[in-house]
């Protein structure tokens, strides 16, 4: 199990992400905008920071920015429509982040989240 912070302004993405992951075993906190997520993560730890691209304020590109000046080993995961805005990051994906194109199937998100943590791009917690 790892714990996943979800940063997606679409109410509806933000539900499904949620509730996909959290049936998959993970510990989700599932939050609506970047500024909110850049808040929660100075305060709690997570294994992978799964992000939309295109959010109104602080978007998904400059939050994994901030995250990995934090911690530059940090685990991310773009899921966008804007996949080539996010393949422009060449500095986050440079960090090992992934992206994922919406539309995509369950299926595709539980492999790409568990290709990512598989990598060993996250703390060893997962088998604690």
């Amino acid at each position: 199990m790892a714990r996943i912070l979800i940063a997606e302004d679409d109410q509806a993405m933000r539900v499904f992400l949620d509730r996909a992951l959290s049936r998959s075993g993970h510990e989700v906190n599932a939050v609506p905008s970047g500024e909110t997520a850049a808040r929660y993560a100075e305060t709690e730890a997570f294994d992978l920071l799964l992000t939309d691209v295109d959010m109104p304020g602080l978007n998904g590109v400059d939050l994994a920015r901030q995250l990995l000046e934090r911690s530059p080993k940090q685990a991310v995961l773009f899921v966008t429509g804007f996949a080539a805005q996010a393949l422009q990051a060449t500095d986050v994906l440079a960090s090992g982040a992934r992206v994922l194109s919406k539309p995509f199937a369950l299926s595709d998100l539980v492999a790409q989240v568990d290709g990512v943590l598989a990598r060993g791009l996250v703390p060893s917690r997962r088998s604690q």
